[in-house]
């Protein structure tokens, strides 16, 4: 295995390093790395934020790349609308784990309308739901629609909106 001189701290290392055993630095036989991972920010901008930013993968110092637009999209992300596997969606949010207003993630942690395996919200429908209107497996609500429990007044919700939706889609 060739060794070669680490570009920050000049010790001794192998080729194959991912990263420094003396410094930390991240691939330190490269003579300049600049991160793995994609980003791109959209030239438009909302009150100094990208319209769109785009995040994955890691900086060049090492650090996570976190999408921070108007729409986020990205393995992290904070934005009014969210696609990210962790992320804050202001407004919406979609993926693995997310906070905000409204979202579908296997975990929606939201305020208003949350869809998921795990789902809270004024309206929370999942596996596992709480909310005021829930629909679920398992959940706690003031009006719950579940295997144990079927609440008139939610089933009677639950049934007006997908009527709703229908309607909204032309089904």
């Amino acid at each position: 295995m060739p060794l070669k001189r680490c570009r920050e701290c000049q010790k001794e290392i192998s080729t194959e390093a991912t990263s420094c055993p003396h410094c930390g630095a991240p691939f330190p036989a490269r003579r300049k790395w600049s991160g793995r991972g994609f980003e791109w920010k959209s030239s438009q901008t909302f009150y100094g934020y990208p319209l769109v930013h785009v995040a994955f993968g890691r900086d060049e110092n090492n650090r996570l790349r976190v999408a921070r637009g108007v729409i986020a999209i990205g393995q992290f992300g904070i934005g009014l609308v969210t696609f990210a596997q962790f992320g804050i969606g202001v407004l919406f949010g979609f993926g693995q784990f997310i906070l905000g207003l409204t979202g579908i993630a296997q975990f929606a942690i939201t305020g208003l309308f949350g869809i998921g395996q795990f789902a809270t919200g004024y309206v929370a429908i999942g596996q596992f739901a709480l909310g005021y209107y829930a629909l679920a497996q398992i959940g706690y609500a003031e009006y719950l629609w579940s295997r144990a429990v079927r609440d008139p007044e939610a089933v009677e919700f639950f049934r007006q909106l997908l009527d709703n939706i229908k309607d909204f889609f032309h089904f």
